[in-house]
């Protein structure tokens, strides 16, 4: 297997007035392309830091970042955006899909955002047919269900194939039948598309549908697993 990303030694600090306040304590971690890996630990442990980290939306105060073969921390801004565009899809809680755009119109815009052209007409037929949407292309974020909004998210993170699919708690916001039936589609898209997925949660059912799970408390690492073909 092919190592797809590379954490070495993260450290971030946050500055509130005067007092250092660290987040995360020299953390690494190494993924391979095609693992789905959980990260799970209390509130506060440093997850969703370690993600916005691995995503290059934040910078850690120390360490190294690669991403399939670039290093996003040493990366000037517009280049670190451009490689978040190109390789990284995000799936959130909240969605985040733009409520003037109906499904189609949103996934359409993040091939264009990552400069796909026309985007693989083929690929998003594949895509929408695994996730149920064919019916809902023309409708809008408010005419679908949180749990139809959710796929529609997360179609539009895998759309563009990229080399990572980062996750923040995405069946938060979902009751019991949608949570199963989107984290069934995310290992749906793991195994037939080989997707990459790292997936942060405080659900154990959820982080049970994964190869992998990343213990996190205080900052640290704490319990790594060795990857599982389920």
């Amino acid at each position: 297997m092919r190592t797809i990303l590379q954490a070495e030694n993260l450290v971030k600090v946050y500055r509130i007035g005067k007092v250092d306040v660290p987040a995360l304590r020299g953390v690494s971690l190494e993924v391979q392309e095609g693992e789905f890996v959980a990260i799970m630990g209390p509130s506060g442990c440093g997850k969703s830091t370690m993600l916005h980290l691995l995503g290059g939306l934040l910078t850690p105060t120390e360490g190294r970042i690669v991403i399939d073969g670039e290093d996003i921390t040493t990366a000037s801004d517009a280049k670190r955006t451009a490689i978040r565009r190109k390789k990284i899809g995000f799936v959130f809680q909240r969605f985040n899909l733009f409520p003037t755009l109906t499904a189609e119109g949103n996934l359409r815009l993040a091939e264009r955002i990552h400069g796909n052209g026309g985007g693989d007409p083929q690929l998003r037929r594949d895509v929408l047919r695994l996730l149920g949407l064919e019916d809902k292309l023309h409708h809008k974020p408010l005419e679908l269900s949180g749990g139809e909004q959710q796929r529609v998210a997360l179609a539009r993170a895998v759309v563009t194939r990229p080399a990572i699919v980062l996750a923040d708690e995405p069946t938060g916001n979902l009751d019991s039948e949608n949570s199963a039936l989107v984290l069934n589609m995310f290992q749906e898209l793991n195994y037939r598309f080989n997707q990459t997925i790292i997936m942060i949660t405080h659900n154990p059912e959820a982080a049970a549908m994964c190869r992998r799970i990343v213990q996190m408390r205080d900052g640290h690492i704490v319990e790594p697993s060795p990857s599982v073909r389920l």
